[in-house]
């Protein structure tokens, strides 16, 4: 059951003024919306951000090409999170607040992937109200960007990764595939990929590949035409010639 509901929208050229029974965090990562809260009025972009406190009466009017994420946060959940006091704390008073590079950075990794897997909303919100946190109460911009590491770490699993890989090596393997068990949209699983590891992910299952074979090759008697089947590659000439160019030895002298 989701807690929050958060949505990436695109805020129209229609003015709208309203109140609500729940809090509301606005973050842009692109385009203008002018908002105003009590008299106050300022712009939401993607370098400003803006919360609003329940039944605090508001009016805003986007440009008509922005994209915006919009958090709703009933107050009565908050008490059911493990840290609902320091959220509760963001909203003591209507605020708009600089948005440092790395909560934009945040922001639109996590804006991608509400698009791609909507059924995280939950988490998805739970992050960017974490880094907020740290954010605005901390004083600690750095402290946004090792959460979004942090982040990225726990959703690229390579111990998991690792052991789908091993029972599809025999497959055709695709990024989009190793993306899902990450629930992660390709683009960005393939840079935070990169970035965890070093190489791209096609890279990384090569490597898993011929790992796998030297195995069979050194241990099995199983030919070498069958050893490169069974690791996923078309012929055993292709297979022999990344072998040797992984390992500097051919995989028949390697035996």
């Amino acid at each position: 059951m989701a807690l929050f509901e958060l949505h990436s929208r695109n805020l129209s050229q229609e003015q709208v003024a309203h109140t609500h029974d729940f809090h509301q965090l606005i973050l842009a990562t692109c385009g203008v919306t002018e908002l105003s809260m009590e008299g106050r009025g300022e712009r939401v972009t993607a370098r400003r951000g803006c919360l609003i406190p329940s039944s605090r009466h508001h009016e805003y009017q986007g440009d008509g090409s922005n994209r915006t994420l919009v958090l709703d946060v009933p107050v009565a959940q908050l008490a059911m999170l493990e840290k609902g006091s320091e959220i509760e704390r963001l909203f003591d008073k209507p605020r708009f607040f600089s948005v440092p590079p790395a909560l934009n950075q945040l922001t639109h990794a996590l804006a991608s992937q509400l698009e791609q897997c909507p059924g995280l909303q939950n988490e998805i919100a739970i992050l960017l109200l974490r880094a907020l946190t740290m954010y605005l109460h901390d004083a600690r911009p750095e402290a946004v960007e090792q959460l979004g590491q942090h982040c990225i770490s726990e959703r690229l699993d390579l111990a998991r990764l690792d052991a789908w890989l091993d029972q599809h090596l025999a497959d055709e393997i695709r990024v989009e595939q190793l993306a899902e068990l990450c629930a992660l949209s390709p683009g960005h699983f393939h840079t935070c990929f990169r970035e965890l590891t070093g190489v791209t992910p096609l890279a990384y299952v090569q490597r898993r590949r011929l790992e796998h074979a030297r195995t069979l090759v050194r241990h099995s008697t199983l030919s070498l035409g069958h050893v490169a089947m069974l690791v996923g590659f078309r012929d055993q000439g292709s297979f022999s010639r990344a072998y040797r160019r992984y390992f500097e030895i051919s995989p028949s002298s390697d035996r």
